[in-house]
């Protein structure tokens, strides 16, 4: 299976860079931040590389005050936060497209069973699955993210990219998930202080748990 990861900034593509250094199945793309630049990238990734299965990977706030820095959100859905075209379609939906975006179940129950790995080189995985929305807003405050959840309650992450990839693997039918490193959690973050000291101190070790979840995936069980 050849497997495509985009990711939006430079910081993110270092990482997975080091974890999956010499992996032809692997394809890594940067492509920016933002829904337009993540769109973009993955249009190209898909006619140049012709992936089996596109991840958007890297990092996003948690939504949910239940999560810490370093577990990981599998979106079982995505939407977006910041899209409204009127009474005839829900909040976040694009008129003509679905409401939702929705992972392979497959998928989703795969990273799932990370959980039950013991931990390594000192990582124990902690993934759980929800909601993850996708907008045009860096959340660095609780008063935005708070905002967010007014709509979406149900929401786990909050990211720029994940469900405009979506759409686009949607439109082109490929396989699509979101497998995203929390790096802050907004309601108890203060002035983006978490976000900031995740990229100073935690992420080197962080995205060892993505190439976990690329091993499972191309496990026979899911090929």
């Amino acid at each position: 299976m050849k497997i495509g990861i985009i990711v939006a900034m430079d910081k993110e593509f270092a990482q997975l860079e080091k974890v999956f250094s010499g992996r032809d199945d692997i394809v890594l793309q940067k492509c920016g931040i933002g829904k337009v630049n993540s769109a973009i990238g993955a249009v190209e990734m898909i006619k140049g590389e012709h992936p089996d299965l596109i991840i958007s990977s890297g990092c996003a706030g948690g939504a949910d005050k239940n999560l810490n820095v370093m577990d990981v959100v599998v979106a079982s859905e995505c939407t977006y936060h910041d899209a409204y075209c009127g009474d005839n379609c829900e909040f976040g939906q694009i008129m003509g497209m679905p409401a939702r975006y929705k992972a392979p179940e497959e998928l989703v129950a795969k990273a799932l069973k990370l959980n039950e790995q013991p931990a390594e080189n000192g990582i124990k995985p902690h993934i759980v699955s929800g909601l993850t929305v996708s907008g045009e807003w860096f959340v660095d405050s609780k008063e935005k993210m708070q905002s967010i959840l007014d709509r979406f309650p149900d929401a786990k992450a909050v990211d720029m990219e994940s469900c405009s990839i979506a759409q686009t693997c949607y439109k082109y039918n490929v396989p699509f998930v979101s497998f995203r490193v929390i790096s802050d959690v907004p309601l108890k973050d203060t002035k983006a202080s978490m976000y900031f000291d995740f990229w100073d101190r935690v992420a080197q070790d962080s995205f060892e748990v993505t190439k976990r979840f690329v091993e499972a995936v191309n496990s026979p069980s899911t090929k």
